[in-house]
Order: structure tokens, then sequence, then C-alpha cells
């Protein structure tokens, strides 16, 4: 037993000693219960770790059943969220949008019909869907043959009017150009997978005799491949977008496949380039080129597809911290309020939603959280999560937070890995966050009383080794929180190595995880 007495004054006392080793601004148990001041200590003596020594920790913990505070060190700084922006935008599509959203895809013509032949433009048009496939421009195309068309003497329109035509977000930091997480943002777009990571192709590599074979999801000559790339004793390739081109160049060596999600350059040409695609497998030639503009007024319907419901959409978005459905649905928030799809009006949406829910600090740059210049205390992060509670909507987006220690991706998403084998496991729900030298977990938690919590954990600043086990450590620990009796000791959990990767997990996809 580490302690045998709580009582307030012991409790206060052991929780100042703490302070030399603890965080910058060590909580004091403002609550006479022994379980808060013994609470206070551990949180402290876990924010002791020498990682943070010149780093930043703000942590907050709330009852969210009546608000009190039970802990909070620097909860009011302003901090980097990282993914955790994905909170504020999540919460804010889904009062904004509804959970019955959903984004069309459109295939239209204002042209006259001449037996099989549609004498001028047939336009595609697009609302930001990124839940579209190959297969789905395969099926509107498909359509398009079954109206009886078989030439299109016109052009092929690209219609992505709907979101304005600024492709990447605030302040993103040009090297993350070509990497699938940093994708382009356009109100037509495609995915090659069903994590749905739109405005990119799946590269793959593999050994064939003695020379490398290429190949694409989806299977498209919109990019344009230079393979330098040899067989070898280790696969040691690099995949790779020249800046600002099409152009994708391999290098290397090969012995066992291996894949690479890469951004394109231009989500509304790769998008026009599946369709065209399409409409020639299905018998339609459009004898004129591809174009962007948009559809005439009065154009009739041809095709048309619905995405998924916005409910069902929040599971991909949140549980793998998909950036780009974060920016789609920002800008999608700011067309139906303000009739601009601009991340200015979106963002502008997300943070009106935010406060009028009570948040004071909040700087949202963009919708995923990709900008460093976002900012959020976590006492910020924390009212959010309480006042969200009271929701129509907010079992949904509850549900889709990654879930700790549960294996299934579409469950567990970002916390699959960790936590298990815990009080913590199948119990937390709270989303994560990382950038390099941030790392962030927010969210939910019952305490072994059976009480709710909320809880924002920030990590600012640290140079090296992925302190993510701290999170977990302190999620653990509310876990186990009760206020009437003391923890016998802390959670034990083995540091992340060095060279641990700091990205989300899933964003490096699933050979990394």
């Amino acid at each position: 037993m580490r302690r045998t007495s709580a009582s307030l004054l012991a409790g206060t006392l052991v929780a100042a000693l703490a302070w030399a080793s603890g965080p910058s601004s060590p909580a004091i148990a403002l609550d006479p219960s022994p379980g808060v001041a013994d609470l206070a200590q551990d949180i402290n003596q876990i924010l002791s770790d020498s990682r943070l020594t010149i780093a930043r920790a703000g942590v907050v913990v709330r009852s969210a059943a009546n608000g009190d505070e039970l802990y909070s060190t620097d909860g009011g700084k302003l901090m980097i969220p990282a993914s955790n922006t994905k909170l504020f935008t999540g919460a804010a599509a889904a009062e904004t949008l509804g959970l019955d959203y959903r984004f069309t895809t459109s295939v239209l013509s204002s042209a006259r019909r001449a037996g099989s032949v549609l004498a001028g433009d047939l336009v595609l048009r697009g609302t930001g869907d990124p839940t579209m496939l190959a297969e789905d421009y395969d099926a509107l195309a498909a359509k398009v043959a079954d109206a009886g068309i078989r030439t299109v003497a016109g052009r092929l329109v690209a219609d992505d009017t709907w979101f304005d035509s600024v492709r990447l977000g605030n302040d993103w930091a040009w090297d993350d150009e070509t990497a699938y997480y940093a994708a382009p943002i356009s109100a037509l777009t495609a995915s090659p997978d069903r994590d749905y990571d739109a405005g990119s192709v799946i590269v793959s590599v593999a050994a064939d005799g003695d020379k490398v074979k290429v190949s694409t999801t989806p299977e498209t000559d919109y990019l344009k491949i230079v393979n330098k790339a040899t067989t070898g004793a280790s696969t040691n390739v690099l995949i790779e977008r020249r800046h600002g081109t099409r152009t994708v160049v391999i290098t290397g060596t090969v012995a066992t496949p291996y894949q690479e999600w890469v951004a394109v350059d231009d989500p509304t040409a790769y998008a026009a380039a599946l369709f065209r695609q399409a409409l020639t497998k299905h018998g339609v030639r459009v004898l004129g080129p591809t174009v962007t503009g948009a559809a005439p007024s009065g154009a009739a319907k041809l095709a048309e597809r619905e995405s998924m419901p916005l409910s069902e959409l929040l599971v991909p978005f949140m549980k793998l911290s998909n950036n780009i459905h974060a920016e789609i649905l920002t800008k999608a928030m700011g067309r139906k309020v303000s009739g601009q799809g601009t991340w200015a009006a979106g963002l502008k949406v997300s943070t009106d939603f935010a406060r009028a829910n009570g948040v004071q600090v909040l700087n949202m740059r963009d919708g995923s959280g990709l900008s460093r210049r976002d900012g959020f205390s976590p006492a910020s992060i924390a009212q959010l999560l309480t006042a969200v509670r009271g929701k129509p909507w907010f079992q949904a987006w509850y549900d889709s937070l990654p879930v700790a220690g549960d294996a299934d991706r579409f469950v567990g998403g970002t916390l699959r890995n960790r936590m298990r084998g815990t009080p913590a496991a199948g119990n937390v729900r709270a989303k994560t966050g990382s950038l390099t030298g941030v790392t962030a977990l927010s969210g939910y938690v019952t305490s072994a009383d059976g009480e709710p919590l909320v809880f924002s954990v920030m990590l600012n600043q640290y140079l090296s080794g992925s302190p993510k086990d701290i999170e977990d450590k302190i999620a653990i620990r509310l876990a186990r929180f009760s206020r009437t009796g003391t923890v016998d000791a802390l959670p034990q959990l083995r540091q992340a190595p060095a060279d641990a990767p700091e990205l989300e997990c899933s964003w490096l996809k699933p050979a990394h995880c």
C-alpha cells in the first residue's frame, strides 16, 4: 500500500511535495475528497517525466456529470492541438450539416440529343464527396451509357465550383504536399480505398523476375510513373511525386511487395480522368477535351450518386483521423451557411459553434489540425467535450471516437494498439493528435465509481521520444479514479522507443500499424 491515509491535509501536502519534479504549474486538489487529492498527486508525478522537462504540458480533468474540475495544470494556455482539432470540426459538422447530410455527385447536360449523340458538353459536378471510388465513377458512366448515349460531341466539363479553387490549407508545410494526409481539397475528388483517402492513389511495387512491376489503385493513367527501381535482396524503395507535377519517381530496391499512398496534384483532373476512362469502357466517346467550368443553368440530370450520410462518414473520419474529410467538411459547412465553399467561411462556422458552447480559447486555421498555427487550450477542449453531451447528435459523434485497445480499425482507430489489458481498454473514447513535437489525447472515460469524466492532455515542444505513454498513463489513472479511495500504484507502461513514429498510426497506413 503506497499510502494508508488520505485526509485533505495529507493529500494536499503530498501533492505539494510533487511540485519540484512535476509540471510547470502543478495542480492542487480543490475537492476535499481523498480520491481527488490522490489523483492530483499521481498526475503531477506522471507529468514529472524527464521528456517533459523543457516541454509544455497542459492537462484538464472534469466531471462530465456536474462540471467539477478535478485536475488542471496550464489548462488555460494556448497549445498546438494537432488532430484534436477534429473534435471541433466533427462536432460543428454534426450540428451544422446534420447527421443525414450526404454529398452528391451528378452527371448533367443542357445539350440536345440526336439519337445516340449528345450534341454538346457532358458535365461532371461534385460537392466534395470524399467517398467516391473508381467504381462509383464507373457506375455513373454506366448510367450515361444506359441512357443510350454513345457519343458526346462536346467536352467533358468538370464542375468543382461548389468549393473555391484554393487547394491546400493555411500554413501546411510544403514538404507534405505529396503526402496523402495533406492531399489537395476539391469538390471533385476520388479515393483509392475504403478508408476514403480522398485525393490520393496507391502506388504498389513488386519484384517480377529481375524487374520491378508497378501498379496503381485505382488503375489510372493520370499519374506518369518513372520506374528506376531494381530488384534486390531487401526492399528499400522510395515512391515520391515530384513537386507540382503528376510524375511519380520510384527508386531503390524491391524484394517484397510495398505500397505508398501518394497525393495527386489536381483532384479535379484526377476524378475527371477516372470518369472519362469509365465512359470509354462503357462505349461512350467524348470527342472534346476535358475542361473545368460550371454546369449551365437548368442542365438536365443524367445520373447521380449520393454518399453515405454524415453519421456513417464520421467513423472513418474520426477513427482514422482523416485530414481530408475534416477540410472537406469545413468547406461544406461554409457553403451551407454562407454560400461560400471556402476555408474562411467554414472555419467561421466551426469557431462560432465552439464559442456558442462556451469555448473561449481557440484559433482555428484549418479543420484537421495539420496547421501548426492551430491553437486550443486544454480547458477549451474539455469545455467542448462537456457541452456537446446534451446534443441530439452526440451519440453518433461519441461512437465515432477511437476506443482504447480495440483491435478493430473501425472501432479502436488510432487507439487500437494503446492501453490494451488495462482498465482504460474499451473504456476510454478519445481523439488522438500527432505532429512532430506535438501529441494530444482528449475525450471521455468512466471512473472506477462509474462517474463519467472528460479530459484533455496536450504535450507540446518535446524533443525526442514520443510521450504518448504519458497520455495513456493519465487515461488509465482516470479509469481507476474513485472519489472515496486511493490508488495503490501508478500504471506501468513501456516507454515508446526513441525512433517510434510520432504521426498517427493510421496516417502511416497498415504497413506501419
